[in-house]
């Protein structure tokens, strides 16, 4: 138990800030058919002053003609919402702030001037999707580049997203969000949880200089070297002085014997 503690502990700060967002979604979303009032237009009208509002309302508006809309955005922007205030709690709120308005300045900026009203949180959940991927890669730290892979496991196919395939699909908000999500894992890169660094790393940021131990390992093998080649050389030496001088004497003649 004592183990899911930790874990239990983080998803209990990581889901409520979800269902705060996703609350919010179906608030406006069952708002729009109480009202006269047509919430299409609080969406982005691209270089259009009357469309600056969308920037900070074109999250929360869905087609109320299409529950498939809001039915579509609702389970990625929990997900991913969870994903990032459990995985970088720190910078998690100002991630989730800035991809929300960032995305709709992006594309009040640079979207098509043609009058068209640009609405849902599928700006904001490609932010947030091309964040969590980007940080994962950047940080090389393996349980966030798993979370890397779980991204494009779960939303890989998102990058088709944002190309014109559809003419009622945002794909300039989608293209802006996954814009957004990358700078802000960039900037952010050194914020957040970190790859845990090895001892000699922490020595060389100290500025203590780690030992060479390959230096030293080759260090020795030339002692080595050199003990055998003075040890042979001076067998040599004394091989070279020894002289063995061989002398040949014949067997003295045999005394003749004389007969008693």
């Amino acid at each position: 138990m004592q183990s899911q503690a930790p874990f239990e502990s983080h998803m209990r700060n990581a889901v409520p800030p979800a269902l705060v967002v996703l609350v919010l979604m179906w608030l406006f979303y069952w708002a729009d058919f109480l009202f006269i009032y047509d919430f299409h237009q609080l969406g982005v009208i691209p270089k259009q002053v009357s469309g600056l509002k969308g920037i900070l309302f074109m999250p929360w508006i869905h087609a109320h003609s299409d529950v498939k809309h809001i039915l579509n955005n609702s389970v990625p922007a929990f997900l991913l919402i969870t994903l990032l205030f459990y995985s970088y709690k720190e910078i998690a709120l100002k991630i989730v702030l800035f991809s929300w308005l960032f995305t709709g300045l992006f594309l009040w900026l640079f979207g098509p001037n043609n009058g068209a009203h640009h609405i849902g949180m599928s700006g904001v959940i490609y932010s947030l999707a091309a964040f969590l991927f980007t940080s994962g890669v950047l940080r090389k730290y393996l349980p966030l580049q798993a979370l890397s892979l779980f991204i494009v496991f779960l939303y890989g196919s998102m990058i088709w997203g944002i190309f014109p395939t559809k003419e009622r699909i945002s794909w300039e908000g989608h293209l802006s969000g996954m814009i957004v999500g990358v700078i802000l894992a960039f900037i952010y890169r050194a914020r957040g949880p970190q790859r845990p660094k090895y001892q000699y790393e922490i020595e060389k940021e100290l500025g203590i200089e780690p030992p060479d131990l390959e230096g030293m390992y080759l260090e020795k093998l030339r002692l080595q070297e050199e003990e055998s080649r003075l040890r042979e050389e001076a067998i040599r030496n004394v091989s070279s002085e020894i002289h063995v001088h061989y002398v040949f004497t014949k067997n003295p003649p045999e005394q003749d014997k004389k007969p008693d």
